[in-house]
């Protein structure tokens, strides 16, 4: 186990970005069409292919997903993972029509003091191209990919990834982009929301405060009173190798959304743009109430863990003004 998203068998992730533009694309590849569903709960969202999830609708397996920065810009990323998957002949068949079923979603990351005058198109649909030829069994953590430019209230924002094993072996795994609005940190820090869920030291080991405070509850919100829909979100990727229909995976997302709200004060705002992706491999068959449910809740865990590792791992943006990492206000 590596605990990352590509401990679920057949799942490949990477990475593109371009330091100068402070922003990035991840793409998630499934060697074989993927059973997917989606959750949204921010008040700010900015997706691709959101409808072809709806459980009333078609098409029920997915070849990938793709996470960028750039706002609703960064929608072109998609574009770029289709065009390399239509390379391989992969996606939804009609007759001799082939066509890769990419979902995306973005963040937005055009005010972190990259250079953003890119001319008359942006560049997310190369990046994309780039991150799906790039896709491996490894990839880093932090500011990477569409996390190169992510930040949040108080510290630099970027990308994380954990995984677990239910008791029956089905195995569960998470990828985050944290550019929350809120706070991973309880307070000021140096602690961790989720550091409940945190295993081996992945962030840290800091654990939670002796007690707390009136000031630790207060909000810290990215931007104060000017922050805008806009400017926030935080995008997960929830995958297992068990054997889901298409509406389980969509429970399986909502369970999951609670792994947000264990890592990130607060939570699901008018100004984030929050989603869940969930996918199914459909290797291991599971009970549909009590395996569907522990694995909601192992998922919720790992959604936690990996915003807090996204965190614990990135780096600051070299530009004046910059938001400070974890580990540079806290070692």
């Amino acid at each position: 186990m590596k605990n990352l998203l590509t401990d679920i068998a057949g799942v490949r992730v990477g990475h593109a970005d371009d330091a100068a533009v402070a922003s990035g694309v991840t793409a998630i590849l499934f060697d074989h069409p993927a059973v997917a569903s989606i959750d949204v709960r921010g008040g700010g969202p900015g997706t691709r292919e959101e409808a072809a999830l709806a459980l009333q609708n078609t098409v029920d397996a997915i070849d990938g997903i793709t996470l960028s920065g750039g706002s609703a810009l960064g929608l072109d990323a998609a574009g770029g993972v289709q065009a390399f998957l239509a390379e391989q002949g992969r996606g939804f068949r009609i007759r001799d029509a082939v066509i890769p079923i990419v979902p995306g979603a973005i963040c937005f990351d055009l005010l972190n003091g990259g250079n953003k005058a890119w001319g008359r198109f942006p560049p997310y649909r190369d990046l994309g191209y780039a991150a799906a030829t790039a896709a491996g069994s490894e990839f880093r953590l932090g500011s990477v990919g569409a996390g190169m430019g992510a930040t949040t209230a108080n510290v630099k924002g970027g990308l994380g990834s954990a995984s677990a094993v239910t008791d029956d072996g089905v195995n569960v795994a998470a990828l985050a982009v944290v550019n929350a609005v809120g706070s991973v940190m309880v307070g000021d820090g140096p602690w961790f929301w989720a550091a409940p869920f945190e295993i081996g030291g992945e962030y840290g080991g800091r654990g939670l405060p002796p007690s707390f405070d009136p000031d630790m509850l207060k909000a810290r919100l990215k931007g104060g009173q000017d922050a805008n829909s806009a400017e926030n979100t935080t995008l997960a990727v929830v995958v297992t190798d068990a054997v889901l229909t298409k509406p389980q995976t969509r429970r399986l997302a909502m369970i999951a959304q609670t792994g947000m709200a264990r890592a990130i004060y607060p939570v699901h705002a008018p100004l984030d743009g929050d989603v869940v992706f969930a996918a199914a491999t459909g290797e291991k068959p599971i009970d549909p109430l009590f395996g569907l449910t522990e694995l909601g809740m192992l998922a919720a865990n790992v959604l936690a863990r990996a915003i807090a590792r996204g965190v614990h791992s990135a780096t600051a943006l070299p530009f004046l003004g910059a938001l400070p990492s974890w580990k540079e206000r806290f070692g």
